[in-house]
């Protein structure tokens, strides 16, 4: 057991190590057009490339798609109301606790944990809350938001394609398959990299407060994660894919909006790389009870 968890950790570890070295290193690393070409080409590619090899069902890529759903309603519905009481900025603080990393770290663990069909499980997952993300997620640090930005996102046409080909069970021209898997490879090791970038060139504010909200980032994704696949009855990879996903730490695209919109950038980047840490740390015991 040691050694399979050890082989899931490990490569995303690595992977992020490089990113965080690069960065400290003083080398060139452009985040914004790396950010854009994975969010743009490799991650549509991947969604599509992912889906359509594995032969996943229609009906389970919606049904991980519903209790995804549930589960953002109900981080929606917690930390609002832990926010409320606690009195502090829901401008800051509401999107960095409802969004975790399930795109940078998610998304490479469900693949080494569970194989393509859990990498397929996770973008169903990651599908949906991207579309939460850059809708909602975006209106609330900037106090307003545009109904045609979910538009403009090319992984909903992707998944949309892909979920064609699922219902249809159309196989498509070899050369289309044979590019989007190509583009698709790309992603991953990308965003671990990035991700590692990222934590490299964040400062860390008023520990104390960012270790709580970490601590109820982590714990509070895992509880909603375990209920909500209690609740749809899931087994298995499905299982596990939804508790991952759910115990994710902060998303740094939360830095990058707070940082946009001026909602105290300082302390949610504190949340990203004290969350993060948080995480690693309790990957071996999260990982042995999901799989």
């Amino acid at each position: 057991m040691f050694y399979q968890l050890f082989s899931v950790i490990a490569p995303v570890f690595v992977c992020a190590v490089i990113g965080y070295i690069w960065r400290k290193q003083g080398r060139a690393y452009d985040t914004a057009f790396v950010t854009t070409l994975v969010t743009n080409v490799g991650t549509p590619c991947l969604v599509f490339s992912t889906l359509i090899d594995t032969n996943m069902q229609a009906d389970a890529f919606l049904k991980m798609g519903a209790a995804t759903f549930v589960t953002m309603i109900a981080f929606y519905a917690i930390y609002y109301l832990f926010l409320k009481v606690t009195k502090l900025s829901m401008k800051a603080f509401l999107s960095a606790l409802v969004y975790g990393n399930t795109g940078n770290m998610g998304l490479p663990l469900c693949l080494l944990a569970f194989g393509d069909h859990g990498l397929a499980l996770a973008i169903a997952y990651f599908t949906v809350n991207v579309l939460f993300l850059f809708t909602i997620g975006v209106a609330v640090p900037a106090g307003a938001t545009s109904p045609g930005a979910l538009l403009r996102l090319p992984i909903l046409y992707a998944t949309l394609a892909a979920l064609a080909f699922m219902f249809t069970g159309w196989q498509g021209p070899d050369f289309v398959t044979n590019t989007a898997r190509i583009l698709g490879g790309l992603t991953v090791p990308l965003m671990l990299i990035t991700l590692g970038v990222s934590l490299a060139g964040l400062g860390v504010k008023r520990l104390p407060r960012a270790a709580v909200l970490s601590v109820m980032r982590v714990g509070v994704g895992f509880l909603v994660g375990w209920a909500t696949a209690e609740a749809f009855g899931f087994e298995g990879a499905a299982r596990g894919v939804l508790i991952l996903e759910c115990a994710m730490p902060v998303a740094v695209f939360n830095f990058l909006f707070a940082e946009r919109y001026n909602n105290q950038p300082e302390e949610v980047a504190g949340m990203v790389v004290i969350s993060t840490l948080l995480s690693f740390a309790s990957l071996p015991f999260l990982l042995a009870f999901v799989m």
